[in-house]
């Protein structure tokens, strides 16, 4: 007979997150780190009451706002590996729907997180109660179905016993590396508070392995006809190389064949920035050097990358005539997009297999290939030297020469956080990322608000480590919230805070596409009605120190040396608050060097609408849909 024990549904539910683990090349790690959680009617008396009874088997984290506790699941699962993650507890009503957005986050960067949002009475014993939304045309619709669209698994658990199938469920897909995201169970709050008799298997240890699948013969032989065919190829690695510790079989794999590498935001740091062939980032928000190689090359190798517009400059970057897509990746949905040859397997596996491939053949590219790339990487070096360089270091800095400053102080222990606004463009063309996890770009969702919190979650996951989360005031407004939680947890992050008065990114942008910066300033309203009076009188380096956060102000150049010295060896939560002199554009830096797909308004009575207008369709005419099959030679 089986042996059972009778507990709650959010008892069983906590026991069994508790006995769930990861295992990947031998070496094994906790599922689920942690609980976060924000108590309301929804959840207060069951997970909440769970938490309580089971403190020594599941550490809780208590978060401000909901949105925010799962951007901190999500650095902390980047951080792990994705082998490692956190579950989110919430109310119903908007603890639940503040979900969605972090949601969207994690599923669009292939990262997992595990959501338990509280619902309304299964037996609706009252109907309706706080907080429920009624739907005239269905019952069995809560708000938390707003949560189904951005989840890569979603279930209700309207019985007990249904909760035995979703849990495991609910594991499979945080531990599968092409179907992983955010997984939501949501659970009516009756059920949570309902005891059943659950057999104690469901409470046993279980590790999930999480596979490195290997290349299919046929394909490999494929790709490896491909490279060998091509006078130019560039590999773009993307994310993926990051998700499957790909780093040191992409430098061998580099270092055998000689091909120059590009990265993506999310693949940035894949090879260091002095590794030889590391041509830095591509695309709308690339170097000079990636985007000319991309241009030319007639052999793209894409590894572990989703090719988002940002990287294909809106289809308009690989511009050969006979340019052809090699797609190494573990999702066969991205392993044959641009019409590319596939190469469906683990980033790790697949280089290998590629290099010793090569190698048995003796391939290299040409010395001149070499010798290009080489020279053009120099001559960008010596473009990030003079961002970064502050001649007069009693002046306000640049934002580049902030990002100078830092550059100078950090090693490849240093971890740098950044989600929106103009630091991502100028990240992306100058950081040197020293190691592999150094640069934490979320670019999927390029999401505001993203930075602090995630800042506490990389800090939880490797609590060596200094953690930088890099805050313009725009993102800062959104959501300081988690300054208070990094307090209370006595979480040591650093953030940069730099004051340039609204949306810089957009407000360039806007200009650009003929909007004059419409609306993109923080300043009071004029007499004309636009907002082109002073700055407004607020002061973001006091609300960050009236949330307990220690706050050092940089006026100069100096300043800020002195200032970020000190913060990178606090052991306290502490911002470096400082004001760039370029308010009134998007940064200093190179422009861009590919072009980005914004429509501009067809017609207008403005001449800079117009003006806009005619680049837009030049830049249009220029658009290319790779069509044509990447077969074998």
């Amino acid at each position: 007979m089986t042996s059972t024990t009778r507990l709650t549904v959010a008892q069983a539910l906590v026991r069994f997150l508790s006995a769930q683990y990861t295992e990947r090349d031998g070496a094994r790690h906790r599922l689920i780190g942690a609980t976060w959680g924000i108590f309301g009617h929804g959840n207060v008396a069951g997970i909440g009451q769970a938490l309580v009874e089971y403190g020594d088997v599941m550490p809780y984290r208590q978060g401000r706002n909901e949105q925010a506790m799962v951007h901190a699941a999500v650095g902390y699962a980047r951080q792990s590996g994705r082998l490692s993650t956190h579950a989110v507890t919430t109310s119903i009503g908007p603890g639940a729907t503040n979900l969605v957005t972090g949601a969207a986050l994690a599923t669009i960067n292939h990262l997992p997180v595990l959501l338990l949002p509280g619902d309304v009475f299964a037996a609706r014993p009252a109907d309706p109660v706080l907080q429920q939304l009624e739907v005239p045309y269905a019952g069995d619709v809560s708000v938390n179905d707003c949560l189904r669209p951005v989840s890569r698994y979603f279930d209700r658990i309207t019985r007990p016993e249904a909760l035995i199938p979703s849990a495991l469920q609910a594991m499979r897909v945080l531990t599968d590396p092409v179907e992983t995201g955010a997984v939501t169970l949501a659970l009516p709050q009756d059920v949570q508070a309902e005891a059943y008799d659950w057999p104690d298997e469901f409470f046993a240890e279980r590790t999930w392995v999480v596979r490195r699948p290997g290349a299919d013969p046929t394909e490999l032989a494929e790709a490896v006809t491909a490279i060998r065919g091509a006078r130019r190829p560039l590999l773009v690695a993307g994310g993926g190389v990051h998700h499957s510790r790909a780093e040191a079989a992409l430098a061998e794999f580099a270092a055998v064949t000689r091909i120059p590498v590009a990265s993506t935001q999310a693949g940035k740091g894949s090879l260091r920035f002095d590794h030889p062939q590391d041509v830095g980032g591509v695309g709308h928000t690339g170097t000079a050097t990636a985007d000319e190689l991309a241009r030319t090359a007639d052999l793209v190798i894409g590894v572990g990358t989703r090719y988002t517009d940002f990287t294909t400059a809106s289809g308009t970057l690989f511009a050969h005539p006979d340019v052809r897509f090699l797609n190494l990746n573990i999702a066969p949905y991205d392993g044959h997009k641009l019409a590319g040859m596939p190469l469906i397997a683990d980033a790790r596996s697949g280089l290998m297999e590629l290099t010793a491939a090569l190698d048995m053949h003796a391939y290299r590219v040409a010395a001149s290939y070499i010798a290009e790339y080489t020279e053009d990487k120099e001559r960008w070096e010596q473009r990030v030297d003079a961002c970064y360089e502050a001649d007069e270091p009693d002046v306000r800095p640049t934002q580049p020469q902030v990002l100078g400053v830092l550059d100078a102080l950090v090693d490849e222990s240093d971890v740098i956080i950044n989600a929106a606004g103009s630091l991502p463009g100028d990240l992306h063309k100058l950081w040197r990322a020293r190691s592999r996890d150094q640069y934490h770009l979320e670019y999927g969702y390029s999401c505001m608000g993203y930075e602090i919190p995630a800042a506490i979650g990389v800090k939880l996951a490797a609590p060596e480590r200094r953690v930088w989360a890099l805050v313009g005031d725009g993102t800062y407004l959104m959501m300081p919230t988690e300054i208070v939680t990094a307090v209370q947890e006595g979480v040591a992050i650093k953030v940069l805070l730099v004051q340039n008065h609204g949306y810089a990114s957009i407000g360039g942008l806007s200009e650009e596409t003929g909007a004059e910066r419409f609306g993109t300033a923080y300043r009071h309203r004029a007499a004309d009605g636009t907002f082109t009076g002073a700055p407004l009188p607020v002061d973001l380096a006091a609300n960050a120190a009236s949330l307990g956060m220690r706050v050092l102000r940089a006026k100069t150049v100096s300043d800020l040396r002195e200032a970020l010295a000190e913060a990178r060896d606090a052991d306290t939560p502490t911002c470096v608050y400082v004001e760039t002199q370029t308010a009134d554009t998007v940064s200093g830096p190179p422009p861009a060097q590919a072009w980005w797909d914004v429509p501009v308004a067809e017609t207008a009575t403005r001449p800079s609408a117009v003006k806009a207008r005619e680049l837009y369709e030049r830049h249009v005419s220029t658009r290319r849909r790779h069509l044509r099959r990447s077969n074998r030679s």
